[in-house]
């Protein structure tokens, strides 16, 4: 594994690019009223984004197996079309939980990752769990909107693709799961990353841009209970990469995958929890965002490699919040991609580390509703944001071009 020297590298780098930032120098502004993606990063808003999440909590929890999150796809596919990502498409799997309820389904454990590459508790901690109780959600539109209990049977998961110019058979993709838990409106969890990929579609998609590499939007559905959607995708799809169809065509259906970054609560971070286990109420000042890789993968090296190649995006072009970079990558949608290419997570905290000891009291608990949320913990999303999109934007060769008329 090349980590010492990917560290090395990468600290010179993000001290070349600190220093372009504070040290005027003839020819910085010129530089930076030329780079595209600066100008892609800009096509961020915090508003827009804020407008995202708020369209996804119209849909309460979005539980997988229910129609409220079968209407949420929908929603979905119809932004990113909205946006001119129109050649939208749809995983479809079949899932059945495990209960007494369904027996005619075949057993799926929930979280066959959870004893992966967490790192160990430190500090105080608070209980976690999953809410399931409807009384405990105080505002009773929500609680008739997340009446419907989930059943099993069919899935479905939409994504779209910006496709390269010049690599149009190689892919980065890009991901969030779309269904969440717990009675509330699962606006962090992971309405924060939803929101994320599909402004990042949106500004991908402008008739303006161009990439050399193709980039793939992904909305999973099912990872609350294991994970399920992405690993059907991984599945159905990874035989596929680079197969040109039909021959001759110059289409791929599935490009081969060159990284994959999942989203997975971008919002909260406010601390570890105090003595008597309650959290500060303002985003804490250190606040950052947490870019996550797994060192037991077998892709560890290129996976910490595509990190800190987020990082140095973050320091060039986020507007508020620094990146850090973690080797415990854990109960994700990146998890299934693991092994067969580098991918890394994009989060609040670490998550076996800092998330899984309560340092986030609304996870899959009632209180994870819009309302909960400051403009402080949006702009962390914002940042998250706009961290991914430069890094994207730098792998895949991202230009703009001038629109004919």
């Amino acid at each position: 594994m090349r980590t010492a020297t990917a560290i090395i590298c990468a600290t010179a780098l993000l001290i070349g690019v600190a220093g372009a930032q504070t040290v005027a120098t003839p020819g910085t502004a010129a530089a930076d009223a030329n780079d595209p993606i600066r100008t892609l990063v800009g096509r961020l808003d915090l508003e827009q984004y804020k407008a995202t999440i708020k369209g996804l909590t119209a849909f309460g929890d979005r539980e997988q197996g229910t129609d409220r999150n079968r209407a949420a796809i929908d929603w979905i596919e119809a932004r990113l079309r909205s946006y001119g990502c129109t050649n939208t498409a749809r995983v479809i799997y079949t899932y059945f939980p495990t209960d007494p309820e369904h027996p005619s389904g075949p057993p799926i454990a929930r979280r066959p990752d959870a004893a992966v590459g967490g790192g160990r508790y430190r500090g105080l901690r608070n209980p976690t769990g999953v809410n399931t109780d409807p009384s405990r959600q105080p505002d009773p539109q929500l609680r008739a909107l997340n009446a419907q209990s989930s059943q099993g049977g069919t899935r479905e998961e939409v994504y779209c693709t910006k496709i390269g110019t010049t690599h149009p058979q190689e892919m980065y993709i890009v991901g969030a799961h779309m269904d969440g838990i717990g009675l509330g409106e699962a606006a962090n969890d992971d309405g924060s990353g939803t929101a994320l990929v599909m402004e990042l579609a949106r500004v991908f998609s402008a008739p303006d841009v161009r990439t050399e590499r193709s980039i793939r939007f992904v909305l999973w559905n099912n990872e609350e209970t294991g994970l399920n959607g992405a690993r059907a995708y991984v599945n159905q799809r990874a035989a596929l990469q680079g197969k040109e169809e039909p021959v001759g065509s110059g289409q791929y259906p599935e490009p081969r995958w060159l990284g994959m970054i999942q989203h997975d609560m971008v919002l909260f971070d406010h601390g570890m929890p105090r003595a008597d286990g309650s959290l500060s109420k303002e985003q804490r000042p250190e606040a950052d965002v947490n870019v996550e890789f797994q060192s037991r993968s077998k892709f560890a090296a290129g996976a910490q490699e595509l990190a800190w190649a987020l990082v140095s995006a973050n320091e060039a072009y986020a507007t508020d919040y620094p990146a850090s970079v973690g080797p415990h990558m854990t109960n994700t949608d990146s998890t299934p991609f693991m092994d067969l290419v580098p991918s890394i997570s994009v989060r609040e905290n670490e998550r076996g580390r800092e998330i899984g000891a309560g340092w986030d009291p609304h996870w899959h608990q009632p209180t994870d509703v819009y309302a909960t949320f400051t403009d402080q913990d949006f702009r962390l999303g914002l940042n998250a944001a706009q961290t991914t999109l430069g890094g994207i934007a730098r792998l895949s060769a991202a230009t703009l071009h001038a629109v004919e008329k």
